[in-house]
């Protein structure tokens, strides 16, 4: 019998404040932040039907399916009579009362239920009499979830895998059952579509497969299959590119409360593109109800509609900075990069009436950067090169791989600073060649100041100009303004 898993502690997170990411330059190890929990817009599925992804992609696999709802309180251990499984519905009334089986057992968290043989063959006997399609549902969830952690000590991992692939195989034909039958569960339909939209479940991709199941589930009003029926008409996956047909879903997908319809919807309108024509008032108002639903998968609405009141662009939404600042924050808070990298140079510069803080600015940027973010990267580049007294301690070591961290993913600023702290010695032996290469880098991307610079020393037949090393605050304002 196979036990239950031990729980894996969680990793530390490390401070990426005082250490960079040295192991990309084969330096002393430091801090790495980490990497981004998630698809910006992205969401796994829950069983929630008001859930959905990314509209870049067709589906997005979970990874890590929902536990079980909580067994029908009515299912109670009574006696065993000829064949009966021993599991059956019980009655509340008193002469009932005496009937039930007293024999201490250990409670379970039906939260977190245990993944073992025993409570899979409990819960598989106590399906078979519950004639709820949505518990059928639950069951094959847990099933999934239980063949990715059902016997992780047994000594015959062999036989364990032949276990889990055998629950793999009941919880899809389930799930199946559900989405097909003459009364289809929407929710069974959608979950069918991810499967066959990204192969979970050892299905062959087919997005014409999977579209057809989100029209079907769409068709019964589900919010996220609406959604993703409007990406695929948007994108032409699985199905031929629709325009018309796309702003169709994606207004019945937002009428029926989905978060990211609300956003797209109002983005739409906004910019405009699927050819409409712009209708700020309306844009607003999806904007808005995006916004009074953000959360962390879905911080977006917060954002655009901050940007709207910082600028004042749209007639409809007045000017206001301190409106800005707060959705912004609301933003931040929920962990959205944009939002971070914004606060972050508001707290630097005293922006939108924000005080000129350093503290905030290096957290704000801290959290960006975490999520991998270069423009936040090379901020905390900049900070670390001029320090700040009693806040953050100066080091050329970690402004330079602050730095390079940022030129690695391909941002122009970053390349250029790379080249320019190569070139003057900040942080990194001078290297007139090796700073070349990062010059080149961002010339090509058509970085103005990189190719005045390659000039220059091209000019200089090679050999240093004679640059003496800069202050703190002009290499700040050379490499990370500019």
């Amino acid at each position: 019998m196979y036990g239950q898993p031990q729980a894996y502690a969680q990793p530390v997170q490390p401070d990426p404040l005082y250490a960079a990411a040295s192991d990309l330059l084969g330096l002393p190890p430091g801090a790495q932040p980490a990497r981004m929990p998630g698809i910006p817009g992205g969401s796994q599925y829950s069983g929630n039907s008001a859930q959905s992804s990314n509209s870049s992609t067709l589906a997005v696999p979970s990874a890590g399916l929902p536990l079980p709802r909580a067994p029908s309180p009515g299912l109670q251990r009574g006696p065993t009579t000829g064949g009966a499984t021993g599991l059956q519905r019980s009655t509340t009334s008193a002469s009932s009362i005496t009937t039930l089986n007293t024999r201490k057992t250990k409670a379970i968290d039906l939260n977190q239920p245990p993944f073992t043989r025993e409570y899979i063959e409990q819960y598989r006997a106590r399906i078979k009499v519950d004639p709820d399609p949505e518990a059928h549902f639950q069951f094959a969830k847990y099933l999934i979830e239980a063949a990715k952690k059902v016997g992780a000590h047994a000594p015959d991992q062999k036989a364990v895998l032949r276990y889990r692939t055998g629950l793999i195989s009941e919880a899809l034909k389930v799930i199946k059952k559900l989405a097909t039958s003459a009364d289809p569960l929407p929710d069974a339909q959608f979950f069918l579509a991810t499967c066959y939209g990204t192969g979970m479940l050892g299905l062959q991709i087919d997005h014409e497969k999977s579209y057809q199941f989100y029209v079907a589930a769409a068709k019964l009003r589900h919010p996220a299959a609406s959604y993703r029926v409007a990406v695929c008409n948007e994108l032409g996956a699985g199905t031929k590119r629709d325009l018309s047909r796309a702003v169709a879903f994606y207004r019945q997908a937002a009428s029926l409360g989905d978060t990211p319809a609300m956003y797209k919807l109002g983005m739409v309108l906004l910019t405009p593109s699927l050819g409409q024509k712009k209708d700020e008032k309306e844009a607003v108002k999806w904007l808005r109800r995006a916004a009074e639903q953000a959360d962390e998968e879905n911080p977006h609405g917060l954002h655009e509609l901050g940007l709207l009141h910082e600028t004042g662009e749209c007639s409809i939404v007045p000017k206001d900075e301190a409106c800005a600042r707060e959705l912004f924050t609301r933003g931040g808070n929920l962990g959205y990069t944009k939002s971070c990298l914004k606060l972050g140079a508001c707290y630097e510069y005293g922006a939108l009436t924000c005080p000129v803080d350093p503290k905030r600015s290096i957290a704000w940027y801290t959290r960006a950067a975490e999520k991998n973010d270069p423009e936040a990267e090379l901020a905390l580049s900049g900070w670390y090169l001029t320090g700040c007294e009693s806040v953050l301690k100066q080091s050329d070591h970690e402004a330079y791989l602050w730095a390079r961290r940022a030129a690695n993913k391909g941002l122009p600023k970053a390349e250029y600073a790379v080249g320019y702290y190569a070139e003057v010695g900040i942080g990194i032996k001078p290297d007139i060649e090796f700073a070349k290469k990062w010059y080149l880098r961002a010339a090509a991307q058509g970085h103005q100041r990189s190719k005045e610079r390659l000039t220059q020393l091209k000019m200089a037949s090679s050999k240093r100009l004679g640059l003496t090393r800069p202050t703190r605050q002009q290499a700040k304002d050379e490499c990370v303004i500019m």
